[in-house]
């Protein structure tokens, strides 16, 4: 398993995510959402195996929040997750091409 978890700092799921990967001695990659983000290909790995609804955080404090019901385009909101990771949900754990947002220890533990 090469899992890989997109954590924020302040958030109560990422510690829960990281907890439960801990308890279980799986090694596990760690990054800073807020500080690095995703990059296009592994944001692309994430929508693909979770859909681009489900990865947009409406209760996000960022600015953008409003705007991304507005664009039409995909693209468009691909180039918006990109320049603010704000915009993203937490945690995001991948394995491969599988992927999870936020704390879901059942598909997880299928992962093993």
């Amino acid at each position: 398993m090469n899992i890989q978890i997109y954590a924020r700092s302040k958030c109560f799921d990422s510690k829960k995510a990281e907890r439960w990967f801990k308890e279980r001695r799986i090694k596990y990659q760690l990054i800073d959402l807020d500080r690095t983000g995703l990059s296009p290909r592994e944001l692309e790995s994430v929508v693909s195996a979770v859909g681009l609804e489900n990865i947009v955080d409406e209760k996000s404090k960022s600015p953008d929040a409003a705007a991304m019901k507005y664009l039409s385009s995909r693209e468009q909101r691909l180039e918006k997750l990109l320049d603010d990771p704000r915009l993203l949900k937490s945690p995001i754990v991948r394995n491969g091409r599988q992927a999870t947002v936020g704390y879901r220890p059942e598909v997880w533990e299928e992962w093993k």
